[in-house]
């Protein structure tokens, strides 16, 4: 998940520099799941609600992978709510293995040009 440190509700509210940020720093992340999990594809999606209410910008960074498309007979959005409806969520000792790979990656690339 990649969001603004500063509270913001809508992407008209972020300020240039935030905006001049953003596309580098999901560039780079999605760059780093592509290498580390090797998906079909990374989606990069926007959620800012909770309970049908704008909260915060939370840019959601998804490695797509064949094994849950077939799982939930799902992609795109659809898969997202498949995953959603089902609590798809994966153990701590994996979350945490698979944050030490994407750090290292991350560590690898630099921010801008």
């Amino acid at each position: 998940m990649v969001k603004p440190v500063r509270h913001v509700v809508h992407v008209a509210e972020l300020t240039e520099a935030e905006s001049a940020a953003l596309g580098p720093l999901l560039q780079r992340v999605a760059a780093a799941v592509t290498k580390v999990v090797q998906p079909e594809q990374v989606y990069v999606c926007l959620w800012s609600h909770a309970n049908a209410v704008p909260g915060h910008l939370h840019f959601v960074v998804q490695p797509a992978v064949k094994s849950d498309m077939t799982r939930f007979d799902a992609f795109g959005p659809a898969l997202q709510m498949a995953m959603f409806r089902e609590g798809a969520m994966p153990g701590e000792t994996e979350v945490e293995a698979l944050s030490e790979q994407l750090r290292a990656a991350l560590s690898l690339s630099s921010f801008g040009p």
